[in-house]
Order: structure tokens, then sequence, then C-alpha cells
């Protein structure tokens, strides 16, 4: 039987990760100028999310611009932000279901099988939903790394990794691990105390006596 301890834990894993992935896909600071030139201006950094570009000025003043056009985008940062956006439609769909399989509910609970089986059910959805969001974050990393080593990039031009790529990769292992330790409430065969033996047929009662 799964351990309620480890239920809870893997739950609030999963909980934090889900978080992360929403904060990580709001933020704006999913690349950053770089500052590996020689002429690089540093009071003024410019970071780009999925979503809008903003410029932060050395005063701590930032201004921020949401991209207009959808067209002119490129086909990594679409495909990122449905991978992001799966990713935490996922995590909601998982906390319903593990709710209902977690022992603390008292959904389901005539048949602690079938509860622990949606249980698992519902940490296979936090999984998928943690594997969304890597490979996302991933492969937008991907992106950046590439341009930045790129020869053709000019080098003023080159960005690096911000930080909601970091607190995406968090939270994407948090929810893998949570829904990893939810996985754990899959219901073990339960071994009958009563096993079916095979004995020797049995021998005559009175065996042939040899007389000399």
């Amino acid at each position: 039987m799964a351990n309620p301890g480890l239920q809870m834990l893997g739950f609030t894993l999963a909980f934090i990760g889900w978080v992360a992935l929403i904060a990580c896909t709001a933020m704006p600071q999913w690349k950053m100028s770089s500052y590996a030139g020689d002429n690089i201006v540093t009071a003024l950094a410019i970071y780009e999310g999925l979503w809008m570009s903003c410029a932060m000025q050395s005063t701590g003043q930032m201004q921020c611009k949401m991209f207009e056009s959808l067209m002119k985008l490129d086909s990594i940062l679409h495909v990122t932000r449905a991978l992001m956006i799966i990713g935490i439609i996922l995590g909601v769909v998982a906390m319903l279901i593990a709710s209902i399989g977690m022992k603390c509910t008292t959904c389901l609970a005539d048949d602690k099988d079938k509860k622990n089986r949606v249980a698992t059910v519902g940490g296979a959805v936090f999984i998928i939903s943690g594997l969304s969001a890597l490979i996302g974050t991933s492969w937008y990393g991907n992106k950046i790394a590439r341009d930045f080593y790129s020869a053709f990039a000019p080098v003023n031009t080159r960005y690096e990794f911000g930080q909601a790529l970091f607190v995406g990769w968090a939270g994407a292992a948090l929810c893998i691990m949570g829904g990893a330790f939810l996985c754990c409430s899959w219901p073990r065969k339960q071994q009958s105390s009563y096993h079916a033996k095979n004995y020797p047929k049995a021998r005559n009662a009175t065996p042939d006596k040899q007389f000399v």
C-alpha cells in the first residue's frame, strides 16, 4: 500500500513545480542581452520572453512591449508557448485526479485499490506535464546557445540564458519528481496466505512385503 506521507510529498513537490511553470511562462527574462563583447553598453539590459520584450535601465526602471505580430515571431517561440501552456493545463488536470486518489481525501474511500490507481494516474499526468515544460524550455535554451555561438551573429546582439529558463527547468524537475512519488501509489498484488501445494501421489497404505 502507498504511504500517505509519500503521496503528500509528491503532491506538494508537483504543485510547487506547477506554480514555477506558471511563473516561468509569464516572466519576460527568457533570454537576456549578453555582455561578452568589448563595446557593450551596460546601462541598458534587454530581456525577451514568450509574450514581450523588455528594456531595463541602470536606474531599475523597466519598460516592456508586447509582441504585436504573431506572423513575425519565430516558430520555436510558438512551439515553446504551446508546450508551456500544455504543461500548465496538464498540471491542473493532474492535481484534480491526484487529489481524488490521495489517502487524505474521502473520495473512493470504499475501494482502496481503485483510489491508489487514480493517484498513480495523477502522478503520470504530472510527469507528462513536467516533460512538456522541460522540452519547451530546453528547446528554447538550445536556440539561444546556437545563436550565441553562431559566427554570423553580431557580438552586440547575442543573448544568454535568462532567469525564466532556470525557473522552468526547476519547475519541470519538481513536477516529474512529484509525479514519480505519486506513481508509487500503484497497488501491489497481495499474495494469499493459502498456497496450493503439489503433494506426491499417495502410495499404497499396505506396501507389498517381500518374503524370502
